[in-house]
């Protein structure tokens, strides 16, 4: 593998991964979020929710795209990119959902579109369930939490060998000693398909960001799980518009998934994507945002 990385400090992460958007508020439970208000501030507003070792920065091709139209929000959640946290906080999905609506709250968003990516479509949708009257529409992308046995969707290949790792102690002992590079790399490249999208500039803000104090110990303890098992009858209190997209060659979140979430969420529109990945909106980000964009526009006002 390789020596082991040191953490990086907040200040040298700052100083090359905030951008003139950048800003960051103190939320009451001691975490610091790290958050973008970029586009159109009087258009409407969409908040978009990172997935598990990403950052706010993976939702600039959306940005760029839908910025027009709406006023974009990103975030990064707890134990991700800039956000920082108390010590002794524990990671929990509740605690991501606190962190969506504390900067919701700060920016006096009382109603808008949601999205995630992933681990943040867990968010979203969790989100929803939490407060469905700000949720004017609810957007999953590759998304996690579907209600569906994990064995009926595995995928051939099977997913990038850091999740094995994640699955057991001792690997997660393992991924705390080691230079978090070599596996990034050969993750992402599984996860976004075409390998000309895994810049060393990517690779790098990945693998920085994973190494900013106390992240690799927050990451690694894993999410904690839902209060309530999840079933597709979980799914049925979401009255919110809902687009479920699923790239089918994601081989971190089998398509499988984003079928039943589809099937469970009355009303749901599902889109796929042939030979995309996991991120459909860094792999095809003007089809992935044209479609969002004819989505909402079905969207009644609120």
């Amino acid at each position: 593998m390789s020596a082991c990385a040191k953490d990086i400090p907040y200040a040298t992460l700052k100083a090359k991964y905030t951008t003139p958007a950048s800003r960051f508020v103190a939320l009451p439970d001691g975490v610091t979020v790290h958050y973008r208000d970029q586009g159109t501030p009087s258009a409407p507003p969409i908040i978009l929710v990172h997935g598990f070792a990403a950052n706010l920065d993976t939702w600039e091709p959306w940005v760029q795209r839908l910025g027009k139209d709406h006023r974009v929000v990103t975030l990064d959640l707890a134990a991700h990119g800039l956000t920082t946290v108390p010590a002794g906080y524990k990671v929990t999905t509740e605690g991501q959902v606190a962190i969506v609506d504390g900067v919701a709250q700060t920016l006096k968003l009382d109603h808008f579109a949601l999205a995630g990516n992933s681990m943040g479509g867990g968010v979203a949708w969790n989100y929803t369930l939490a407060h469905p009257d700000k949720v004017s529409a609810l957007i999953l992308v590759d998304s996690a939490g579907a209600p569906v046995d994990p064995a009926a969707v595995k995928k051939k290949g099977g997913p990038p060998f850091v999740f094995v790792l994640l699955r057991n102690p001792v690997g997660r002992a393992l991924l705390r000693q080691i230079n978090p590079r070599p596996l990034a790399e050969k993750g992402l490249k599984q996860a976004y398909i075409d390998p000309t999208l895994v810049t060393p500039k990517l690779v790098d803000r990945y693998v920085e960001l994973a190494l900013a104090p106390g992240h690799r110990d927050l990451l690694l303890n894993g999410q904690a799980a839902p209060r309530k098992p999840v079933t597709a009858e979980t799914f049925k209190a979401i009255h919110a518009p809902t687009l479920v997209m699923h790239g089918e060659a994601d081989t971190v979140i089998p398509v499988a998934a984003g079928k039943a979430l589809a099937a469970a969420i009355p009303g749901a529109k599902l889109i796929l994507y042939p030979g995309v990945g996991h991120v459909p909106m860094e792999q095809i980000p003007d089809k992935s945002a044209a479609d969002l964009e004819a989505f909402l526009a079905t969207v009644p006002a609120q």
